[in-house]
């Protein structure tokens, strides 16, 4: 008979990853090891090995959990109608109050991939490119000369992308700047070009 699943499991799952998220961010995956990942949750590792596989697995559980949620915000946003400068703004503002309690996951996303399987990374990589397509459409509403131009528009919405995805690095949110301070100086940069 199958062993069945407790009413908390995906709760002690997520346990699981949130520390993953903070270990990994903090000492790199080839630093942290499943001892630390257990201690971190005060369970022991063989009950970590019950909930995921290998460590690869955890590792690829962190990054799904941030990329999917990002793509729920893109879809979100995107869905709505309006102007579509109004929609990269609430854009931003979404993407920076979702980094502002995922640091740790985004830097996970960021410098990790090489540590997944090939299957694993071509599904992460996947999602990156969803996001950063429907981005560039939106950008492409906003800029239509960018249309006819698709390396230029790619680069446009690169270098948008690359005034957040970084923040984690030196943006503290209890600093003098919000996460929508910084949402607002991305769009009016962004905005600015034109």
């Amino acid at each position: 008979m199958a062993r069945t699943q407790s009413a908390d499991y995906e709760q002690r799952k997520a346990v699981i990853v949130d520390a993953a998220a903070d270990l990994i961010a903090s000492l790199g995956f080839g630093g942290a090891s499943i001892s630390d990942l257990a201690k971190a949750c005060g369970i022991s590792k063989s009950l970590i090995y019950h909930y995921y596989p290998s460590k690869e697995d955890i590792l690829y559980a962190v990054m799904a959990s941030h990329i999917d949620q990002l793509i729920d915000a893109v879809e979100l946003v995107l869905g709505k109608s309006g102007p579509p400068n109004q929609r990269l703004h609430l854009l931003l503002y979404t993407f920076m109050d979702h980094y502002v309690g995922a640091a740790s996951r985004q830097k996970v996303l960021l410098n990790e991939l090489a540590h997944l399987t090939d299957q694993a990374r071509a599904d992460i990589v996947g999602k990156q490119r969803r996001i950063v397509d429907a981005v560039q459409r939106l950008v492409v509403e906003i800029l239509p000369d960018l249309a006819a131009d698709p390396a230029r528009a790619r680069g446009q919405t690169m270098l948008l992308f690359g005034m957040i995805n970084w923040t984690h690095i030196w943006f503290d949110p209890k600093g003098p700047l919000s996460a929508h301070d910084v949402a607002e100086m991305a769009f009016t940069t962004f905005m600015g070009r034109r």
